[in-house]
């Protein structure tokens, strides 16, 4: 059995997903000991527990520990068995979360599998669903694996009562990542959105960001657009397109009493910070892509604007489960280079 102290590194809900996915990836039993101890409210809260019960329930797994707030989780999972899923957050946890933690083992799977989510989809701390649409799908799909995504009802905080549904199919090949030079910038793509609120957010949110990016990308375009949810909440995405076929995606979300200008704001530092380094890929897709490219048998490289504490934690971890090795070159939260060479599973 793997054993895995969920305080190592940044310590937070990180630990605990990657160790789900690698259990149900390598077959390897697991307990999680000291989950989230740092954190305010340590333990496992909605969104973290509904992940151990949706890894638990694609292998059905024999699980301990699985309720509100307990700090120990052992999981022994069987084989992974596609099929239709439900996933219910009763709470705005993240269910963007748990969609990454089931995505990978059943992309191993031998038939497709349908899968319902409900939850939060645009939450603080977390990807938010247009992240997972415009960047992080795509991203997945150029390494070879096959998913579908559509949101139907979004869920912001405190309300959360989003709603999306995913197909993921079995994966035929993978093809590593190799991206060290972005190119140029060829055009900054953005979305801006509102629910419940009037259309006006939103486009004070686009102008104020359309501002701000004119002197970095003058054919800088942002929609905007109305989005169906059960709650009220704004959210800005920016996308920077690369002519090396690469993206890098910033987003910020309104809060009661927060104008649209800071909202926007904050996704413009975040696009511009990332700029002025000459990373390719983001640092939150940094940390995301590293499980999958884990077992691509190839040697992949890439650069990132950020070598983060989440990237390195995550390092620690997949490396607890199976001796695949990655070198990571550069500073903690400075720019540096990623290199992994997969194992085929």
């Amino acid at each position: 059995m793997i054993e895995i102290d969920g305080a190592y590194g940044e310590g937070g809900g990180q630990v605990l997903r990657s160790s789900l996915t690698l259990s149900a990836l390598t077959g390897k039993p697991v307990i999680i000991r000291n989950i989230r101890a740092s954190r305010s409210k340590p333990g496992l809260r909605p969104q973290h527990l509904a992940a151990v019960n949706a890894i638990a329930k694609i292998t059905q797994a024999h699980v301990e520990g699985n309720e509100l707030n307990s700090s120990i989780v052992q999981l022994a999972p069987n084989k992974v068995t596609a099929s239709d899923y439900r996933f219910d957050i009763p709470t705005a946890g993240a269910l963007s979360l748990v969609l990454q933690t089931i995505f990978l083992p059943l992309s191993i799977a031998k038939s497709k599998s349908h899968i319902t989510l409900t939850g939060g989809t645009h939450v603080p701390w977390s990807p938010t669903w247009d992240y997972l649409q415009i960047c992080w799908l795509p991203m997945m799909t150029r390494l070879g694996f096959c998913g579908e995504i559509q949101l139907e009802n979004a869920g912001f905080y405190p309300r959360g009562g989003g709603r999306a549904r995913a197909v993921i199919s079995p994966i035929e090949s993978l093809k590593p990542l190799v991206c060290l030079e972005r190119g140029d910038l060829l055009r900054v793509e953005g979305w801006s959105g509102v629910a419940n609120l009037d259309l006006s957010i939103a486009k004070r949110q686009k102008h104020q960001a359309l501002r701000r990016l004119y002197d970095v990308c003058r054919t800088s375009k942002i929609k905007t657009v109305q989005v169906p949810s059960i709650g009220k909440g704004t959210f800005i995405l920016l996308k920077a397109v690369f002519s090396s076929g690469t993206c890098a995606c910033y987003s910020a979300l309104g809060a009661p009493g927060k104008r649209a200008e800071v909202v926007a704001d904050e996704a413009v530092d975040q696009l511009i910070s990332f700029l002025v380094t000459d990373g390719c890929i983001d640092h939150y897709m940094a940390d995301q892509i590293l499980l999958p490219l884990s077992f691509i048998p190839v040697k992949s490289v890439f650069s990132t604007n950020i070598i983060s504490q989440h990237l390195l934690t995550n390092v620690h971890i997949i490396q607890e489960f199976f001796p695949v090795k990655i070198n990571v070159t550069g500073q903690l939260n400075a720019p540096g280079t990623v290199e992994v060479e997969g194992m085929s599973l």
